[in-house]
Formats: C-alpha cells, sequence, structure tokens
C-alpha cells in the first residue's frame, strides 16, 4: 500500500492537482470529485510505470500544514 499527499488547485474553470512526491505526475478535472479521481488514476498509473521499469517508489516525504494568521501584517 502507498499513501501520497496530493495538492488540488482551484484553476480557472477547473481543478488542477500534483503529488509533491511524484514529479511529473499531473492530473486536471471539471470538479473537485474529478481531479481526485483522475489523481488517484495517475498515481496508478506512475507507481505502476515505476515499477515495471525496476525503479523504486519513492517514501511520502511531503506533508501539509494550514497557518492561522490572525492579523494582516503591513511591512
Amino acid at each position: 500500500m502507498y499513501k501520497f499527499l496530493i495538492v488540488i488547485e482551484k484553476a480557472d474553470g477547473n481543478y488542477s492537482a500534483y503529488s509533491p512526491d511524484l514529479p511529473g505526475c499531473v492530473a486536471t478535472g471539471n470538479t473537485y470529485e474529478e481531479v481526485k479521481q483522475n489523481m488517484y488514476d495517475a498515481i496508478v498509473l506512475h507507481v505502476n510505470g515505476l515499477v515495471e521499469d525496476d525503479t523504486p517508489v519513492p517514501a511520502s516525504q511531503a506533508s501539509s500544514e494550514y497557518l492561522v494568521i490572525s492579523e494582516p501584517v503591513i511591512a
């Protein structure tokens, strides 16, 4: 079993996604749910390609966190 962080961004009229741990593995979709499914499919394809090429599948190193800024900081 593999576990990878994905980042989903709202684009102009659709959504895009990527995984920081799998460079070049990207997907798009018209909806949030569609891009999640497309990214899942892209990761499966990517990982299968690595395995077929006898290339190690990278361990997930990425993480994410929200930072809360209570007030605007004006420099």
